[in-house]
């Protein structure tokens, strides 16, 4: 089926939490949008997208077994669509996955503890083509990016950081390779490259490194 032309007005809301779902669905609907279109994982979050050309989207990064698959959903949506508005809801407050998924292409970003004010003023911001992003939030990222913070995981891209969350829950490179729908080759590539950028020798030492930044709180549970 084609897609449909753009859709300013209308939302997608991407998350793999029925409650979530139905709670950014009301708040969304009272802030006037005519069309919320809804989706529990990334690929149906893309097939939708693809097809009704919502303006906004608002998506979690982390969805179950599939690590931060969220940021390649927001780097797919804007090759498809560069006019993509898109606001990022998640538990994420590390400033390294932050600044990745801003580089992907999002608008704004906003905690899913902050409370619903919090969120419809980043909405009401993205939705007119402002960023937004909590104060706390922007200064560690520019931090960051200055080299004030120090902080091993901003070498990674993306899909390193999506694997090595992959590999704080303990799953095989087989696994992964499964989850993320590429050879099992890619990932022992990307594996070495991570463990060249991050100083460890060997795949335990990367492993011990990822499962480390999951008990910090940089991964979800």
């Amino acid at each position: 089926m084609a897609p449909e032309p753009r859709r300013p007005d209308a939302l997608l809301v991407v998350d793999d939490h029925p409650i979530v779902l139905s709670g950014l669905r009301r708040l969304a609907e009272g802030a006037g949008f005519p069309d919320v279109f809804e989706a529990g994982d990334v690929v149906a979050g893309y097939r939708l997208f693809h097809r009704h050309r919502p303006g906004l989207v608002v998506a979690d990064l982390s969805f179950g077994g599939s690590g931060l698959s969220g940021l390649s959903l927001i780097r797919r949506i804007k090759a498809l669509e560069p006019e993509a508005r898109i606001l990022v809801f998640s538990m994420h407050a590390d400033p390294v996955v932050v600044a990745r998924a801003l580089e992907g292409g999002a608008l704004g970003f906003v905690l899913k503890d902050a409370g619903s004010a919090a969120f419809l003023e980043a909405l009401a911001a993205v939705r007119t083509g402002r960023s937004h992003l909590p104060h706390a939030l922007a200064t560690e990222v520019a931090m960051l990016n200055r080299g004030a913070r120090p902080a091993p995981l901003a070498t990674l891209s993306a899909r390193e950081l999506q694997i090595l969350s992959l590999m704080s829950q303990g799953k095989s490179y087989e696994a992964i390779a499964g989850a993320l729908s590429v050879s099992y080759r890619t990932i022992v590539n990307a594996s070495a490259a991570m463990r060249n950028k991050l100083g460890v020798g060997s795949r335990a030492g990367l492993i011990q490194i990822a499962v480390g930044h999951r008990a910090g709180g940089g991964f979800p549970e």
